[in-house]
């Protein structure tokens, strides 16, 4: 589009140049209340307050990090679980029934009542007892023998008659109950001389048929058992009997019964206890392992264990749907009040803690410090939407401005400044500790700044002319 421009009398003009370079400088000067003057950090004193710029170093670092600061803290309700604190529990199905015991009473009645520890002392010649007299050989084995030990050998033996006595061929009846061994050799020694009898013999018991005592009830093999010249003790008794053989050890007990009295040792006791095994048995002594076991009982309690033991676990499994009814219910309230909470974040109903970014960064606005725990430069700088404006920011010109909460330094400001040219200041970055209101400066370069102030004159190089000589 060309313009023409004339004089009063219809003239052109022809000092256009002089003209135009006129009208540029004066909407040069007129537009230039107009022009965008980039904002800088400087040391010193100006209507806003006082300005301290400190340069950040690991000492500074320091210094600034003991500014008091407590982070906002996440609701209760994110430290919570759907288990815990609940009401709920493993109540199970409550007191159960006593379970019947299988025999008739309960272990209780089974007392133990053992008898005395008796001394039976020497073993004395009864009746039915078998002796044996034995005289030394001197004629060999085919040697003749005389009288007395052809009867001897003729009939094994004698037998402890009826009276008390034995009748000894060519001697007599001679009375032996009730006397020991050695008394009993002393009679008969007594008995051969007055009969002139070589005296030359030993006596001994082949059969001990006087003293015995019976074992029965549950053992292997129930019969009677003498009493030798060696003591009999109740548990040798039961050995010999092929021990006890029941199946239910705690209810069956040894009954003994002597002279009319009736005696209780319980076979739990009695295996436990050495005493007791080592108690001397004497003549007449009865010994009966009693058990009252009863199979059919047995079959019928374990059968109400199994019944039982159904019912706890059915019991334990309904605590255990109602447990996780109640954690999941609780879970979902859970849920609930931490979306509402973070819903009051989306709509800026939640009081928070910022730091304000400005200057050349790739997005101005706030940054919210964390809960729970500080938030150093580096997380806000290379947050989202941190960081330096690659092409208009000056890496040099990091700032972190933070007022005085001191009332008597009202407006005064401390900017902390950060040179990041040299990539190993960023670990100062990472150890500094932002504060509630900081705000995050970052000046623009020398090229940037240019470059703004000539798009901004160039424009009006060209249309101040333009509108001066429209109008």
């Amino acid at each position: 589009m060309r313009v023409k421009i004339l004089n009063s009398g219809g003239q052109r003009v022809r000092h256009i140049p002089l003209l135009l370079s006129a009208l540029a400088l004066s909407g040069l000067i007129a537009g230039c209340s107009t022009i965008y003057r980039s904002p800088s950090v400087s040391a010193g004193v100006s209507d806003a307050g006082k300005v301290r710029v400190v340069p950040v170093t690991p000492e500074t670092v320091m210094v600034a990090n003991r500014s008091p600061y407590a982070p906002k803290t996440l609701p209760s309700v994110f430290d919570l679980s759907g288990g815990s604190g609940s009401t709920a529990s493993l109540r199970g199905t409550g007191p159960l029934p006593e379970a019947p015991s299988t025999q008739n009473g309960s272990r209780d009645g089974l007392r133990l009542d053992p008898p005395p520890q008796v001394n039976p002392g020497p073993y004395t010649i009864g009746i039915g007892d078998v002796l044996v007299l034995s005289t030394p050989s001197t004629q060999g084995t085919t040697g003749e023998l005389s009288g007395l030990l052809a009867a001897q050998n003729s009939r094994n033996g004698y037998t402890v008659q009826d009276d008390g006595s034995i009748n000894i061929p060519d001697v007599g009846r001679i009375r032996l109950v009730d006397l020991t061994v050695d008394e009993a050799e002393a009679q008969l020694f007594q008995r051969l001389v007055e009969n002139q009898i070589d005296p030359t013999f030993s006596l001994e018991i082949a059969e001990f048929n006087s003293r015995r005592v019976s074992v029965g009830g549950a053992v292997g093999r129930p019969g009677l058992q003498p009493i030798t010249l060696t003591r009999l003790t109740l548990g040798e008794a039961l050995s010999e009997a092929g021990s006890v053989s029941v199946r239910d050890i705690d209810n069956t007990s040894v009954r003994i019964y002597r002279k009319g009295n009736v005696y209780q040792i319980p076979l739990e006791d009695l295996y436990a206890r050495t005493e007791l095994q080592n108690l001397n048995l004497i003549a007449d002594d009865s010994v009966f392992v009693d058990s009252d076991y009863d199979l059919d009982r047995a079959e019928r309690y374990f059968a109400q264990q199994i019944a039982l033991r159904e019912t706890v676990l059915e019991g334990r499994q309904t605590a255990l749907q109602e447990l996780n009814t109640a954690i999941n219910l609780r879970r979902a309230d859970l849920d609930e009040r931490r979306d509402n909470f973070l819903q009051s974040i989306e709509l800026d109903a939640i009081d928070r803690d910022y730091v304000y970014l400005s200057g050349e960064v790739r997005t101005q606005g706030r940054y919210p410090l964390p809960f729970n725990q500080n938030a150093t430069l580096a997380d806000a700088l290379y947050g989202s939407g941190g960081g330096i404006a690659k092409e208009t920011g000056d890496a040099s010109e990091v700032y972190v401005l933070r007022a005085s909460e001191d009332p008597r330094e009202f407006g005064a400001v401390t900017a902390w400044h950060l040179d990041t040219r040299n990539a190993a200041q960023l670990t100062l970055a990472a150890q500094f500790e932002l504060r509630d209101n900081d705000i995050i400066f970052i000046a623009e370069n020398p090229v940037t700044r240019w470059g703004r102030t000539i798009s901004q004159i160039t424009p009006s190089l060209i249309t101040t002319p333009v509108n001066a000589a429209v109008n």
